[in-house]
């Protein structure tokens, strides 16, 4: 048991230093880029998943605090969003099942839309200006997000099921 959270912790650090890698290039690649990809959003979906609330709360500050370093808003909307994001995607998960392609995609958009309904709730509390909603590009973060999430949870099936195939 220890050995396979420790290995989880080791697979989510890696996620989350792709995450900043993704981050950056997609920064470089174009800004509008940013806007519609969240990698933080994808990594705390898919571990909460996998490893339940607890540990979807801690990698969801952790996420967040580092999606925030390269935010030019207020410090800790997304430490705040993610934490909230990895409790609730882990707890809910825990309760209905989530397995099949089709459900796991829909339960990643109602959870990464809650996300970025209380990122905006947030943001427009603390904020002086109104939310930037870069044209209308930020409403496509949140399926561009399921789409990825649940693309991984297919992509480990299908390696999962050619390694029991060839053993």
């Amino acid at each position: 048991m220890r050995e396979s959270v420790a290995k989880d912790v080791l697979r989510a650090f890696l996620a989350t230093l792709a995450a900043v890698l993704v981050y950056s290039v997609a920064g470089g690649a174009g800004p509008a880029l940013l806007v519609v990809l969240n990698a933080f959003s994808v990594v705390v979906l898919y571990f909460s998943v996998r490893r339940g609330e607890v540990f979807g709360a801690l990698l969801g500050t952790m996420c967040g605090l580092v999606q925030d370093t390269f935010s030019l808003g207020v410090f800790g909307v997304a430490g705040l969003t993610k934490t909230l994001l990895g409790f609730w995607t882990g707890y809910i998960s825990r309760r209905i099942d989530v397995a099949p392609f089709a459900r796991n995609a829909l339960f990643m958009l109602v959870m990464s839309v809650l996300e970025m309904a209380l990122w905006v709730l947030i943001t427009a509390v603390v904020r002086q200006g109104s939310v930037n909603w870069h044209g209308g590009l930020v409403l496509l973060q949140p399926l561009v997000t399921a789409v990825l999430g649940s693309s991984l949870f297919a992509l480990e099936r299908r390696i999962r099921a050619r390694s029991s195939r060839g053993a």
